[in-house]
Protein backbone atom coordinates (compact mmCIF):
# COMPACT_ATOMS: atom_id res chain seq x y z
CA UNK A 1 0.00 0.00 0.00
CA UNK A 2 1.15 3.12 -1.03
CA UNK A 3 0.55 5.40 2.46
CA UNK A 4 1.74 8.56 0.66
CA UNK A 5 -1.22 8.33 -1.88
CA UNK A 6 -3.43 7.48 0.95
CA UNK A 7 -2.58 10.72 3.04
CA UNK A 8 -3.06 12.46 0.15
CA UNK A 9 -6.80 11.29 -0.73
CA UNK A 10 -7.74 11.64 2.67
CA UNK A 11 -6.30 14.97 2.81
CA UNK A 12 -8.50 15.86 -0.80
CA UNK A 13 -11.28 13.90 0.48
CA UNK A 14 -11.23 16.60 4.05
CA UNK A 15 -11.06 13.07 5.75
CA UNK A 16 -9.59 13.49 9.03
CA UNK A 17 -6.51 10.19 9.52
CA UNK A 18 -3.78 9.51 12.27
CA UNK A 19 -0.08 7.94 10.60
CA UNK A 20 1.14 5.34 12.78
CA UNK A 21 4.53 4.08 12.26
CA UNK A 22 6.93 1.53 14.83
CA UNK A 23 9.79 3.76 15.55
CA UNK A 24 11.36 1.56 17.91
CA UNK A 25 11.63 -2.30 18.26
CA UNK A 26 13.67 -4.39 21.42
CA UNK A 27 13.62 -8.46 21.27
CA UNK A 28 10.74 -10.12 19.71
CA UNK A 29 8.17 -8.26 17.98
CA UNK A 30 5.84 -8.93 15.58
CA UNK A 31 6.48 -6.03 12.77
CA UNK A 32 10.19 -4.13 12.49
CA UNK A 33 10.51 -0.18 12.43
CA UNK A 34 9.15 1.38 9.84
CA UNK A 35 5.70 -0.56 10.02
CA UNK A 36 2.67 1.76 9.29
CA UNK A 37 -0.73 2.23 10.10
CA UNK A 38 -3.63 4.76 8.87
CA UNK A 39 -5.99 5.09 11.58
CA UNK A 40 -9.08 6.94 10.34
CA UNK A 41 -12.08 8.84 12.25
CA UNK A 42 -14.69 6.09 12.19
CA UNK A 43 -11.63 3.50 13.00
CA UNK A 44 -10.84 1.80 10.58
CA UNK A 45 -7.36 1.32 9.74
CA UNK A 46 -5.01 0.35 6.60
CA UNK A 47 -1.78 -1.80 7.24
CA UNK A 48 -0.61 -2.42 10.63
CA UNK A 49 2.14 -2.36 13.62
CA UNK A 50 1.45 -5.79 14.64
CA UNK A 51 -2.04 -6.95 15.26
CA UNK A 52 -3.46 -8.72 18.47
CA UNK A 53 -4.01 -6.03 21.46
CA UNK A 54 -1.09 -3.99 20.36
CA UNK A 55 -2.91 -2.83 17.19
CA UNK A 56 -6.28 -2.87 19.19
CA UNK A 57 -4.46 -0.11 21.50
CA UNK A 58 -2.51 2.22 18.57
CA UNK A 59 -5.83 2.38 16.88
CA UNK A 60 -7.43 3.72 20.71
CA UNK A 61 -4.14 6.26 20.89
CA UNK A 62 -4.67 7.64 17.21
CA UNK A 63 -8.74 8.28 18.12
CA UNK A 64 -7.93 10.23 20.74
CA UNK A 65 -5.03 12.00 18.41
CA UNK A 66 -7.28 12.92 16.14
CA UNK A 67 -9.70 14.61 18.62
CA UNK A 68 -6.83 16.70 20.37
CA UNK A 69 -4.67 17.16 17.19
CA UNK A 70 -1.67 16.12 19.09
CA UNK A 71 1.41 13.66 17.85
CA UNK A 72 2.45 11.36 20.55
CA UNK A 73 4.35 8.20 21.05
CA UNK A 74 3.02 4.98 22.50
CA UNK A 75 5.20 2.17 24.22
CA UNK A 76 4.26 -1.33 24.28
CA UNK A 77 5.44 -4.54 25.91
CA UNK A 78 5.27 -8.11 24.35
CA UNK A 79 6.87 -9.33 27.73
CA UNK A 80 4.41 -12.44 29.41
CA UNK A 81 5.16 -11.17 32.88
CA UNK A 82 4.46 -7.53 32.48
CA UNK A 83 0.76 -6.69 33.95
CA UNK A 84 0.85 -4.33 31.24
CA UNK A 85 2.00 -6.53 28.50
CA UNK A 86 -0.11 -6.55 25.22
CA UNK A 87 1.15 -9.74 23.54
CA UNK A 88 3.51 -12.48 24.25
CA UNK A 89 6.51 -12.09 21.68
CA UNK A 90 9.07 -10.80 24.72
CA UNK A 91 10.01 -7.53 23.04
CA UNK A 92 8.77 -4.05 23.53
CA UNK A 93 7.58 -1.51 20.31
CA UNK A 94 7.47 2.03 19.92
CA UNK A 95 4.69 3.82 18.19
CA UNK A 96 4.86 7.50 16.97
CA UNK A 97 1.22 8.48 15.91
CA UNK A 98 0.63 11.91 13.76
CA UNK A 99 -2.77 13.11 13.14
CA UNK A 100 -3.69 15.03 10.18
CA UNK A 101 -6.09 16.99 10.81
CA UNK A 102 -8.20 18.61 8.41
CA UNK A 103 -9.73 22.25 8.62
CA UNK A 104 -12.29 22.14 10.95
CA UNK A 105 -15.97 22.53 9.43
CA UNK A 106 -17.97 25.24 9.81
CA UNK A 107 -21.56 24.03 8.62
CA UNK A 108 -23.95 27.07 8.19
CA UNK A 109 -27.85 25.89 7.69
CA UNK A 110 -29.62 28.86 6.23
CA UNK A 111 -27.80 31.18 3.62
CA UNK A 112 -29.76 34.55 4.51
CA UNK A 113 -27.99 37.69 5.82
CA UNK A 114 -26.56 36.12 8.98
CA UNK A 115 -25.51 32.91 7.19
CA UNK A 116 -24.08 35.34 4.34
CA UNK A 117 -22.67 36.93 7.73
CA UNK A 118 -21.20 34.14 9.48
CA UNK A 119 -19.76 32.42 6.48
CA UNK A 120 -17.92 35.78 5.82
CA UNK A 121 -16.13 35.77 8.68
CA UNK A 122 -15.71 32.01 9.23
CA UNK A 123 -13.15 32.36 5.79
CA UNK A 124 -11.00 34.74 7.66
CA UNK A 125 -10.82 31.89 10.29
CA UNK A 126 -9.57 29.67 8.22
CA UNK A 127 -12.69 26.82 8.68
CA UNK A 128 -13.88 24.92 5.28
CA UNK A 129 -16.64 26.81 5.02
CA UNK A 130 -20.04 24.65 3.45
CA UNK A 131 -23.17 26.80 3.09
CA UNK A 132 -26.63 24.50 3.09
CA UNK A 133 -29.85 25.95 1.85
CA UNK A 134 -32.53 24.27 0.43
CA UNK A 135 -33.30 27.43 -2.21
CA UNK A 136 -30.20 26.88 -4.75
CA UNK A 137 -30.76 30.45 -5.86
CA UNK A 138 -28.72 31.38 -2.57
CA UNK A 139 -25.51 28.85 -2.70
CA UNK A 140 -24.18 30.91 -5.23
CA UNK A 141 -20.60 32.59 -5.31
CA UNK A 142 -22.38 35.56 -5.85
CA UNK A 143 -24.60 35.45 -3.41
CA UNK A 144 -21.78 34.18 -1.01
CA UNK A 145 -18.00 35.12 -2.60
CA UNK A 146 -14.80 33.04 -1.51
CA UNK A 147 -13.85 29.78 -0.87
CA UNK A 148 -17.49 28.61 0.13
CA UNK A 149 -18.70 25.15 -0.57
CA UNK A 150 -22.90 24.92 -1.11
CA UNK A 151 -25.30 22.00 -0.56
CA UNK A 152 -28.21 22.94 -2.19
CA UNK A 153 -30.51 20.09 -0.77
CA UNK A 154 -32.86 19.70 2.63
CA UNK A 155 -31.52 19.86 5.71
CA UNK A 156 -32.26 15.69 6.50
CA UNK A 157 -29.97 14.71 3.34
CA UNK A 158 -26.69 16.82 4.83
CA UNK A 159 -25.27 13.77 6.51
CA UNK A 160 -25.21 11.81 3.39
CA UNK A 161 -23.04 13.69 1.35
CA UNK A 162 -20.87 15.26 4.35
CA UNK A 163 -19.36 12.97 7.11
CA UNK A 164 -20.62 15.05 10.46
CA UNK A 165 -18.32 14.36 13.05
CA UNK A 166 -16.22 15.99 16.11
CA UNK A 167 -14.25 18.60 13.78
CA UNK A 168 -18.16 19.98 12.55
CA UNK A 169 -19.30 23.13 13.81
CA UNK A 170 -23.40 23.62 12.97
CA UNK A 171 -24.83 26.77 12.78
CA UNK A 172 -28.34 26.75 12.08
CA UNK A 173 -29.52 30.12 11.19
CA UNK A 174 -32.50 29.58 8.86
CA UNK A 175 -35.53 31.47 8.35
CA UNK A 176 -38.21 29.00 9.92
CA UNK A 177 -38.68 26.73 12.95
CA UNK A 178 -40.59 24.71 10.94
CA UNK A 179 -36.88 23.78 8.67
CA UNK A 180 -35.18 22.88 11.68
CA UNK A 181 -37.59 20.62 12.96
CA UNK A 182 -38.05 18.78 9.79
CA UNK A 183 -34.08 18.60 9.09
CA UNK A 184 -31.84 18.89 12.54
CA UNK A 185 -32.75 15.05 14.00
CA UNK A 186 -30.19 13.16 11.07
CA UNK A 187 -27.44 15.90 12.04
CA UNK A 188 -27.57 15.66 15.85
CA UNK A 189 -27.37 11.87 15.61
CA UNK A 190 -24.18 12.37 14.09
CA UNK A 191 -22.66 14.13 16.93
CA UNK A 192 -21.02 17.08 15.74
CA UNK A 193 -18.55 19.47 18.12
CA UNK A 194 -21.51 22.39 18.30
CA UNK A 195 -25.05 23.03 17.20
CA UNK A 196 -26.13 26.73 17.71
CA UNK A 197 -30.13 27.65 16.46
CA UNK A 198 -30.92 31.11 16.40
CA UNK A 199 -34.18 32.07 17.18
CA UNK A 200 -36.55 33.61 19.65
CA UNK A 201 -37.84 32.14 23.00
CA UNK A 202 -40.97 30.67 21.53
CA UNK A 203 -39.73 30.12 18.42
CA UNK A 204 -36.75 27.56 20.19
CA UNK A 205 -40.09 26.12 22.27
CA UNK A 206 -41.58 25.22 18.90
CA UNK A 207 -38.68 23.34 17.68
CA UNK A 208 -37.89 21.62 20.48
CA UNK A 209 -41.65 20.73 21.00
CA UNK A 210 -41.51 19.80 16.92
CA UNK A 211 -38.10 17.36 17.40
CA UNK A 212 -39.75 15.89 20.62
CA UNK A 213 -42.90 15.13 18.56
CA UNK A 214 -40.47 13.31 15.45
CA UNK A 215 -38.68 11.22 18.04
CA UNK A 216 -35.44 13.22 18.36
CA UNK A 217 -34.35 12.12 21.96
CA UNK A 218 -34.46 14.70 24.71
CA UNK A 219 -30.89 14.22 25.23
CA UNK A 220 -29.83 14.73 21.18
CA UNK A 221 -32.27 17.90 21.51
CA UNK A 222 -30.15 19.35 24.97
CA UNK A 223 -27.00 19.06 22.18
CA UNK A 224 -28.14 22.56 20.98
CA UNK A 225 -27.17 25.46 21.95
CA UNK A 226 -30.28 28.68 21.74
CA UNK A 227 -30.30 31.23 21.46
CA UNK A 228 -26.67 31.23 19.55
CA UNK A 229 -23.92 33.44 19.97
CA UNK A 230 -22.01 34.96 22.70
CA UNK A 231 -25.07 37.37 24.25
CA UNK A 232 -22.79 41.03 23.21
CA UNK A 233 -26.38 43.39 22.37
CA UNK A 234 -25.60 42.39 18.50
CA UNK A 235 -28.28 43.42 16.18
CA UNK A 236 -26.76 43.68 12.78
CA UNK A 237 -26.14 40.75 10.58
CA UNK A 238 -22.35 41.19 10.68
CA UNK A 239 -22.72 41.74 14.50
CA UNK A 240 -24.81 38.50 15.07
CA UNK A 241 -22.07 36.55 12.67
CA UNK A 242 -19.66 37.84 15.30
CA UNK A 243 -20.91 37.05 18.08
CA UNK A 244 -22.14 33.11 16.63
CA UNK A 245 -18.38 32.82 15.48
CA UNK A 246 -16.72 33.54 19.08
CA UNK A 247 -18.94 30.94 20.13
CA UNK A 248 -17.43 28.66 18.24
CA UNK A 249 -14.26 29.35 18.85
CA UNK A 250 -14.70 29.07 22.34
CA UNK A 251 -16.26 25.82 21.77
CA UNK A 252 -13.24 24.83 19.69
CA UNK A 253 -11.00 25.39 22.46
CA UNK A 254 -12.19 23.12 24.90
Amino acid sequence: MNFIDRLYEAKKECRPVALCIVIETKGAVPRHAGSKMLVYSDGKSEGSVGGGELEVRTVEAALESLKDGRARIVKHSLIADDPDSVGVCGGNVEVYIEPQVTQPILLILGAGHVGQSVAKFGQLLDFRVIVSDERAEYCTPEVIPGKVEFLPIPMAEIPKHLEINERVFVVCVTNGSNLDVEGLGPILEASPAYVGCMGSKNRWAATQKGLLERGVSPENIAKIKSPIGLYIKAETPDEIAISILAEVIERQKR
